[in-house]
């Protein structure tokens, strides 16, 4: 072990010493601390060479063994990020509570009055004020976890090998996978809108409304548009949210269809060197601050399961994911026999849009 490592692993706790500089750390020292860490959890393992039918007699035999090797196991899959599931993309997540939160009061928002001409002495002052509605979220406990069988463990004991992180990597996509489902759409992966809330891309209260119908034999669709028409309909969208908001509130974000984002990339703006993605970046009515992201959850989102494009201010005032309780694994324990499992819950509430004015969608293009 060298310098750099054993300032972030301890070998004798079999622990990572320094959390915060390991994270800090670049992804060839976290990889190395990784091996290094997987290595001792091995010689671990062949200590228990000779013990390995007390796995199915004892259980704090097997948790001896499988205890330390977690820790290893948790610390792996946590760095691990999958892009395609990562809802930051979109909107803040906010972690403030805990794991055994109910829920939150939520507000939506829409400013009204304005000024007018007044006479001296006048008491018919105009005031301006806020419609405000209040509400509950409540937030629900999830989960997903694993398990080992003592054949497993018994193996790994046998050939002095550490445990691998797979099963526990596949955990943690599932939890990941549900909660990007659950801040998209309101309901779980498997399309289940149990708990009855809506997401991102479906808010009920959003102004949503149809592209122009003007293209070729009057199709909405951009395949049938040209470039012109095609900012046309982006730009709509972007000026809806200035408008819509009084222009208290500036589109900074938009959102399209996989599918969609791909064509404007592709294809150009008449005979110049740009594609229409360039050319939007660079002009638009939203200024140099927009973001231009791109969703396979927006391919069937619009009206009649067409396309749907999203245009917003990203900002928590606006919208945002309450997760008061992420994922996380729990303590190993012996559920049966020859199987121990590893439980793991999160505390999820779903998205709250605030200013519904400040998202608009539109679909069909």
């Amino acid at each position: 072990m060298n310098a750099i490592t054993s300032n972030f692993y301890d070998s004798a706790s079999g622990r990572i010493s320094d959390p915060v500089a390991f994270m800090a750390a670049d992804a060839d020292v976290k990889a190395h601390v990784l091996r290094l860490w997987a290595a001792d959890n091995a010689r671990h393992a062949a200590t228990f060479r000779d013990k390995v039918d007390a796995f199915v007699n004892d259980a704090q035999v097997g948790l001896a063994f499988l205890t330390p090797q977690l820790y290893r196991i948790e610390t792996e899959v946590y760095m691990t990020k999958y892009p395609s599931f990562d809802i930051t993309r979109f909107m803040t997540v906010d972690t403030s509570g805990s794991m055994w939160d109910v829920g939150t009061l939520v507000y939506s928002q829409d400013d009204v009055g304005q000024a007018e001409y007044l006479a001296a002495g006048a008491f018919d002052m105009p005031y301006a004020s806020n419609k405000m509605s209040q509400a509950t979220k409540p937030f629900h406990l999830a989960g997903v976890g694993y398990e080992w069988n003592t054949q497993e463990l018994q193996r790994a004991a046998m050939l002095g090998r550490a445990l691998g992180s797979d099963k526990a990597r596949a955990a943690k996509m599932a939890a990941d996978r549900f909660i990007y489902s659950i801040a998209m759409t309101g309901q779980t992966p498997r399309g289940e809108a149990e708990k009855g809330a809506t997401g991102f891309i479906n808010n009920g209260s959003a102004p949503s409304a149809q592209v122009a119908a003007d293209g070729t034999s009057s199709s909405r669709l951009w395949t049938a548009k040209s470039a012109d028409l095609i900012l046309r309909d982006i730009n709509e969208a972007l000026t809806a949210v200035e408008t819509g908001t009084g222009e208290t509130h500036v589109a900074n974000a938009l959102i399209l269809p996989t599918s969609r984002y791909n064509y404007i990339a592709t294809q150009r703006v008449g005979d110049t060197g740009s594609t229409i993605l360039s050319y939007l970046l660079a002009n638009n009515v939203a200024g140099e601050g927009l973001t231009i992201s791109k969703s396979r959850a927006l391919e069937t989102a619009g009206t009649g399961s067409s396309t749907r494009m999203v245009a917003y201010d990203n900002n928590p005032e606006v919208v945002k994911f309450h997760l008061p309780g992420p994922h996380q694994f729990l303590e190993a324990f012996r559920k049966a026999a020859m199987v121990y499992e590893v439980p793991g819950i999160m505390n999820v509430g779903g998205v709250e849009v605030r200013l519904p004015k400040a998202l608009v969608y539109r679909d069909s293009f």
